[in-house]
């Protein structure tokens, strides 16, 4: 078995607090779906900063990233399957999934 961090794309924020609540729960349900397979539930990402190899550091980031979760599964198209349940899906976001290998 090998990890794979989803990195997701976009995505609306609730604007109520029912909204907040539905969006929490949906979450809550994929990741209890996931069971052992949830490595890490990961985070939404905030404020974000590029540097440049000659040292030089901007405000922003292009890839406009919102957030990751790691999973735990046998193969990419595993995981890209588990990944179709994300909900974020559903407000618009869009995943993208790597395969993670140790090297240290």
């Amino acid at each position: 078995m090998a990890n794979f961090v989803l990195v997701y794309k976009g995505g609306g924020m609730p604007q109520t607090d029912a909204e907040r609540e539905q969006v929490m729960a949906a979450w809550g349900q994929w990741f209890g779906g996931l069971g052992q397979s949830l490595v890490d539930g990961g985070n939404p990402f905030g404020a974000s900063a590029s540097v440049a190899p000659d040292g030089g550091v901007k405000d922003g980031a292009a890839s406009a990233l919102t957030g990751y979760s790691i999973l735990k599964a046998d193969d990419m198209p595993t995981a890209t399957t588990m990944a179709k349940g994300c909900p974020i899906l559903s407000s618009g976001g869009s995943i993208e999934v790597y395969e993670t290998f140790p090297v240290m």
